[in-house]
């Protein structure tokens, strides 16, 4: 026997259980879950990803499988006692996606399986002679068949539907009857056939396999890895599939399908959420092909199911102890259960219902804080509409995913991806989407939709990603092919500017005034979290403050001024993490450093420098007030200085211009010599940084003593000012003792007994002093890691020109998941920064460690630099509280929770 026949590939809903996601997909595993709760499911089973991924390897099943189907289904069929296909009594099934990670609508499914000329017969004999049901399942299987797996194009199917709808004279599909659906039927035949070259497949083996193989295909379509890449799940998981028995929400009024959540996915409030659809099938909810009805008024059509509904809705909250989505269908009366999952929510329902959770005692605060992200907490800083200026809707529609966006209206996914590449913001309006359209609401600002609820497709992916959506606005009447939309009497046309809330559901027309959120004016200290009714405020303060108490990494900020730094302390900022003083040489001090450039001999040198020092250490004084004695790492000057010159070729065209007018262009002629003496090919790897230092006598000594003399004359004021002098691009230990020799000479001299310790470090952003830190580590006090230019020179390339270039491509290849500049590469730019800060802490065991470029507020970095040990990440001040909450959650993770 070979390893392979003895690989278990198919499992029953009885074998399985909700912690077996990686081998039976989110929705097996937890079909099996409920099913093991006693709850009603559909009997059925799951075939593994690991099947897919043998499938998608090869390009063939693996061996076995077909047998273990083959024996499941009989197993299905004696459960049911009926026979797939036949034709009296028949047995439909559906075929479902399921991965790790939940992907709405990003993979296929096809409902009625089995279906063929014949057994429609007795499909509607079953019924009881309900032949309306019976055509109306055959063509929706002729259509998600046609479409999923053999890519017949799906708007045939819906053009031949809209026709025989116009030719009813109705726009509702339940206006057609049985012999409507036949002949459209027949219709949906005639389309599969000349797309395919071939009949519908009558066989329902033959369906069954195919759907199969069509949804371990879906895996690599388009949209999946598009939405994978989004999401950041990985590419190699496949996805499992789910054969389950048939039961029809089409059958009549007293039948139907809904989605149900156990609280509000959008605000986190609790109570009864979630849309119902009679006389349909679960399609029909999540498409948004009709706008639904509100969970509560099932309780009127059917108050058995509904109470059933209500208490399977808390029994599978306390058990998964969380927010859970809950799909199910009612066959006349009969209430079935098909999916749970925990549930997809926006940023601010998050937060909230962790700390709801706490209260009743179902998780502890380390879990609630394991439960939210900084991606969440980044959305809800972002501003809202201010409406006190008598702007007045034009529609209403569900606020299906909060935020405030404005843009140009767009009506396609193409159009809204090509105005987005030119910088444009663009609002995306559907009648409804479907995964076709994710192109389009990744490049949008928001989406807004005509039909659906808040489980429609719009309205599950644009939560699930973080964007604005309103959905179901059915005051608007879209045209896409005449690109407008219609409402309340105006038209709007595409690249028309309007404003959608997420929150309320209003859309306005033209762009709407923004204010800072609640969350922003909470961390400013302007909204007091023990004295508002608002629950999102309430619950960000009380997970922050856990967060703030579990987590190791300090978190400092990247201010170059004090306005910058008294922001960062407000929103929770522990120090500076970076100061940059080539800012404090621009604007009027551009002359200054002209002089310092174009000095002719010392004398000119000195005196440029003596004019600068007051300015620099005004400006340092300010921060270090700011500061209040906290840390402040004060980076000596990194670019090259032809960056504060005009650029050579405007100079030379000035100097030629002013020339041929016969001007006195003496001073210019200078500046144009020294810009050409300066220019550098690459100067991203030229003179800049310590080599500038080691080079322009009395520069970094100018700035030296500005610190030091700031520092001084703060502590005498009554303050406490602890500065940290970071010398950047070191990458050999010589440039570091040289700069360090002359700096503790200055320091000494300016500092006196005043009290004042400066510590000098450096920054640790070339390769080779990260591979030689131990060297380095005897010269300095701390190191900082500048990981943008560590990254720039790890990978060979640079930020400004290749993120436009290529990256693009990259990204769409999957060579990055996500742009190294975004999230740290932990595997290449990850180990130098490891390396350095192991081979550093051994030759000097109290070395400070930080890292301040921009990767010090992305919340996977962030846990990677609390892996590897760093005292603190710095981050530009927005993303302060960011880091702070994502440096806790990487404490509890590291420790564990006793909830988990």
């Amino acid at each position: 026997m070979t390893a392979h026949e003895t690989d278990k590939y198919v499992y029953d809903f009885a074998e399985g259980n909700k912690d077996l996601k990686d081998l039976l997909g989110g929705k097996g595993a937890n079909l099996a879950e409920m099913t093991n709760l006693g709850l009603p499911v559909p009997p059925g089973f799951t075939i593994t990803t690991g099947a897919c991924q043998a499938y998608l390897a090869t390009g063939r099943e693996p061996d076995g499988l077909a047998g273990q189907i083959e024996a499941h289904l009989e197993a299905l069929e004696r459960a049911m006692g009926r026979r797939l296909g036949d034709p009296h009594d028949p047995l439909l099934v559906s075929v479902r996606s399921g991965a790790r990670f939940s992907m709405p609508g990003m993979m296929e499914t096809v409902l009625n399986v089995g279906l063929n000329d014949r057994s429609v017969v007795g499909l509607s004999n079953q019924a009881g002679r309900n032949d309306r049901f019976a055509w109306d399942s055959y063509r929706r299987l002729i259509q998600m068949f046609g479409k999923t797996v053999c890519e017949v194009p799906g708007e045939e199917f819906e053009h031949a539907l809209d026709e025989a709808k116009r030719v009813k004279g109705t726009h509702d599909d339940l206006d057609l009857d049985a012999d409507d659906l036949r002949g459209l039927v027949e219709t949906y035949k005639k389309i599969f056939a000349k797309h395919t070259g071939r009949e519908f497949p009558q066989e329902p083996r033959e369906q069954l396999d195919l759907a199969i193989r069509a949804v371990f295909e879906s895996w690599n379509a388009e949209r999946a890895i598009l939405y994978r890449r989004q999401e950041r799940i990985p590419a190699d998981l496949g996805t499992a599939v789910n054969v389950v028995a048939m039961v029809f929400g089409n059958l009549g009024p007293d039948s139907g399908t809904g989605v149900a959540f156990t609280r509000d996915p959008g605000s986190g409030a609790q109570g009864i959420y979630g849309d119902y659809l009679a006389n349909a099938q679960g399609e029909d909810v999540v498409a948004g092909i009709r706008n639904t009805v509100p969970l509560q008024e099932l309780e009127r059509l059917d108050k058995t199911s509904y109470d059933q509904l209500l208490d399977i809705m808390a029994r599978l909250e306390g058990h998964y102890q969380d927010l859970c989505d809950i799909e199910f269908t009612i066959e006349r009366g009969k209430l079935w259960m098909l999916q749970t999952r925990v549930g997809k929510r926006t940023a601010a329902a998050a937060f909230v219902i962790a700390g709801q959770l706490v209260d009743e005692g179902l998780i502890d605060l380390d879990e609630a804080l394991h439960r939210v992200n900084g991606a969440q907490l980044a959305q809800l800083m972002f501003p809202r509409f201010q409406l006190d200026h008598g702007i007045e809707a034009v529609a209403t529609g569900i606020g299906a995913s909060p935020g405030a966006a404005s843009g140009a209206v767009v009506f396609t996914s193409a159009r809204a991806v090509e105005l987005a590449a030119e910088g444009k913001a663009v609002i995306l309006v559907r009648r409804e989407t479907n995964p076709d359209d994710l192109n389009g609401m990744i490049a949008a600002q928001g989406i807004l939709t005509s039909r659906g609820g808040k489980t429609s497709h719009a309205a599950v992916v644009a939560r699930g990603m973080g964007k604005t959506c309103v959905s179901g606005a059915d005051e608007i009447e879209v045209n896409v092919p005449a690109k407008r939309f219609t409402v309340g009497g105006h038209t709007v046309a595409e690249g028309d500017v309007v404003s959608i809330d997420g929150t309320t559901g209003k859309v306005y027309l033209g762009e709407v005034p923004v204010t800072p959120s609640e969350v922003v004016q909470y961390f400013e200290g302007t909204l007091d979290p023990e004295r508002t009714d608002d629950a999102l405020v309430r619950a960000v303060h009380r997970i922050m403050t856990h967060a703030d108490t579990r987590r190791r990494l300090a978190v400092r900020t990247n201010a170059d001024t004090g306005a910058d730094a008294a922001r960062a302390r407000r929103f929770g900022a522990e120090g500076i993490g970076l100061c940059r003083t080539e800012h404090m040489f621009l604007g009027d001090r551009r002359e200054l450093v002209e002089r310092l450039i174009l000095a002719a001999t010392d004398a000119d040198r000195t005196d440029a420098l003596a004019a600068l020092l007051p300015l620099q250490r005004q400006d340092f004084v300010e921060i270090f007030r700011e500061m209040a004695g906290l840390p402040v790492t004060v980076r000596l000057i990194d670019p090259p200085l032809h960056e504060f010159l005009p650029p050579l070729e405007q100079l030379a065209v000035n100097v030629a211009v002013a020339q041929e007018r016969g001007e006195d262009v003496a001073k210019e002629e200078a500046l144009l010599a020294a810009v050409r003496r300066m220019h550098e090919e690459n100067p991203m790897l030229g003179l800049r940084g310590v080599r500038l230092g080691l080079v322009i006598p009395g520069l970094f000594a100018m700035q030296v003593r500005a610190i030091a003399e700031a520092a001084v004359a703060v502590t005498r004021d009554g303050g406490t000012a602890c500065p940290e002098i970071m010398v950047p691009l070191v990458g050999a230990v010589q440039e570091l003792e040289t700069v360090r020799a002359e700096a503790e000479k200055i320091i000494a001299e300016v500092v006196g007994d005043s009290g004042v310790e400066v510590l000098i470090g450096t920054m640790i952003e070339v390769p080779r002093a990260a591979l030689t830190a131990g060297q380095i580590a005897e010269a300095a006090q701390f190191f900082s890691f500048g990981t943008n230019d560590l990254t720039q020179m790890g990978w060979g390339f640079s930020r400004d020109d290749v993120e436009g270039a290529f990256f693009w491509r990259y990204l769409e290849l999957g060579i990055f998941g996500i742009s190294p500049f975004e999230s740290i590469d932990r595997d290449g730019v990850g180990r130098l920064i490891r390396i350095a800060a192991e081979e550093g802490r051994a030759a000097r065991p109290g070395l400070k460690l930080g890292v301040c470029g921009e990767h010090g507020g992305d919340p996977d970095s962030v846990h990677f630099f609390h892996e590897v040990g760093l005292d603190y990440v710095s981050c530009s001040p927005f993303r302060v509280p960011v880091a702070r909450l994502e440096a806790g959650r990487a404490a509890i993770e590291t420790t564990g929770s006793d909830s988990r």
